[in-house]
């Protein structure tokens, strides 16, 4: 028997949403990411299943999502010179210059940081 599913929560989808894409781009298991946030793994998965079940509803009704799509744009290095530095405009307009050599992780968790701070 599925589970009657209630009103939605935005600011719980957004925090999910985030939570779950943290994790990806940290570099830990789901485990030692819960474990080090401080999150229940069980709430994890369950969120991060749930949120995979509305982004599938949403493209096959043709919906349009509540959340910000993030979009990639390909880089190209000419002439075999690697870039010195990073640059992101983010979606408030501000552009984030960071050296080139940063570990990505370090890229997620600032810009999380600063998707927070902008709420």
């Amino acid at each position: 028997m599925r589970k009657r599913r209630g009103r939605r929560d935005p600011r719980k989808e957004a925090f999910w949403g985030k939570v779950v894409r943290e994790q990806v781009g940290s570099g830990l298991s789901v485990r030692g990411f819960c474990r080090r946030r401080r999150l229940s793994e069980a709430s994890f998965y369950a969120w991060r299943r749930e949120l995979k079940r509305r982004r599938q509803e949403e493209d096959s009704s043709g919906g349009e999502s509540s959340a910000p799509k993030q979009t990639f744009v390909p880089v190209t290095v000419a002439d075999g010179v690697a870039a010195a530095a990073i640059e992101l405009l983010l979606p408030s307009g501000a552009v984030l210059r960071l050296p080139a050599k940063t570990a990505l992780s370090e890229v997620v968790s600032l810009v999380a940081d600063l998707e927070r701070r902008a709420c």
